[in-house]
Formats: structure tokens, sequence, C-alpha cells
């Protein structure tokens, strides 16, 4: 098992297809949870009986990420049942739907935007007075192994994630004197639910499925345990002079 700080990882989006799978990891890898959803409460309570049937403390927590308000009680009422945040994982995100840039609508655009970089940009600013009081504490997002290799018609999520991982680095440069670390997780093709929803709506097709498994060195799609093992790793103590960095977890995607 991995070793914490005290007190919860705050994972928002944490009952998601990817997000469940980090959840999971955190809970089996001795970590109390605070689970964020935006509107499926069955699931969330699903993930959060599973970390508590592992023997964890987890709660869960509703929140709209695009209004800061929410986003602030969320953190508050995980630190009220916890005492502490020692990491925010930021897997929170919108369905992806793969268009062209010259075709992507302009709210879809910003919708993009606020869920992932304004939702991120008010849980950091809202979590960060709370580190410093702490002694320190982590941030680990989700970005794209697309900013290594640039894939046709996911741009609605590369550029979005993009910012976030430039959010990472400020964080790391500003904040690692009050030893709170920052650092991103790049998801390639994972098999879990963007994946899912995306094949069933018909944008990902056998074609789709050939030419991506041409990119990769390992020729097959991700977990979402996976991904988790790799939050897992920048959220512990194991980590604790690792700051601003970012690992692909993407099968070699574009070696």
């Amino acid at each position: 098992m991995a070793t914490f700080p005290e007190g919860c990882a705050l994972l928002f989006g944490g009952s998601g297809g990817i997000g469940s799978g980090i959840s999971q990891v955190f809970a089996q890898g001795g970590s109390d949870i605070a689970i964020v959803y935006r509107g499926n409460h069955a699931r969330a309570e699903q993930v959060a009986q599973a970390a508590r049937d592992a023997g964890r403390k987890a709660t869960i927590h509703q929140a709209d990420v695009v209004k800061p308000e929410d986003v602030q009680a969320a953190i508050a009422q995980a630190i009220a049942a916890h005492g502490r945040v020692h990491t925010v994982i930021w897997a929170a995100g919108p369905l992806v739907n793969q268009r062209y840039l010259a075709s992507t609508p302009m709210d879809e655009w910003r919708h993009a935007f606020d869920v992932e970089v304004h939702g991120f940009f008010a849980a950091a600013q809202a979590v960060i007075p709370h580190m410093r009081e702490q002694g320190g504490g982590s941030f680990v997002t989700l970005g794209s192994a697309g900013h290594d290799w640039w894939p046709a018609r996911d741009g609605m999520s590369v550029a979005v994630k993009a910012s976030n991982e430039q959010l990472v680095k400020g964080i790391a440069k500003e904040e690692g004197r009050y030893s709170i670390r920052a650092n991103s997780v790049l998801v390639g093709v994972i098999d879990a639910g963007q994946l899912h929803e995306l094949t069933r709506l018909g944008q990902i097709d056998e074609r789709w499925v050939s030419n991506t498994h041409r990119l990769l060195c390992l020729k097959r799609w991700g977990t979402a345990e996976e991904i988790g093992q790799a939050c897992l790793f920048f959220a512990s103590n194991e980590a604790a002079y690792v700051t601003g960095q970012r690992i692909s977890v993407s099968g070699g995607f574009g070696v």
C-alpha cells in the first residue's frame, strides 16, 4: 500500500467512467476518499460503498463544477467530514464529441472550458488556503495523451486540458514553498465511459479503432484502474519530491 498524509483524496468526477476506477484504486491503496458527483447520486453512493467495504471512510458530495459556489461547498463539506483534504484529483469533464476544430460549436467549446479549466481553477483557489494551513497537499489532473501527438477531431479535449497542464505548472511553481505539489496524468484511450458513449453515438467506428491501434505500442485500450495507479503515486508520500510533472498512461500513443 502507498502512504498518505492524514485526511482524504477529494475526487471531482470520482463516480464517472474513469473516476470510479481511480476512486477504487485510492480506497484499495490506503486513502479515504470524498467523491464529488454532478447528477448520478446512486452511482456515487455505489462507488463510496465499495470504498467503505474496503475499510476506508468515503463520503459523497454533489456539485455542478461550473458553479464556483458549488465547488467551494463541496470542498468545505469534505474538510468537515474528513478533517483534511490531502489531494485533489481533477477527473471532471463533459462528453467530448469528436469534431474537427472548424466544425466545433462555440457553445460546446465554452462549456468544455467552463467544466474542465474554470472548474479546476475554482477548486484550486478554494483548497489551496486549506492545504497551506495543513502543511501541504497535492493536485493531480487528468490531461490528454494528445498533448504529445495531436489526434484529429479530439481538439475539444486536448486544447482544453492543455490549459490545466499550465495551471499545474503554475501551482507547482507558486505553491511549492508550502509543500503543495501538482502533477498530471495524460490519459490515452481508456475502456470506460467516454469510449463507450462515443461508440454508442457512432462517433467511434472500426476504422477509428484500427487507425488508433496503429499509434499504440501496446495493442489494447487502457483501464481506469491503470490511470488510478498513476494518480495514486503522484498523490502519495512516495512522490513527495515530485511536482510539476506528467506521466502518459497511453500504451505508448504516438511514439
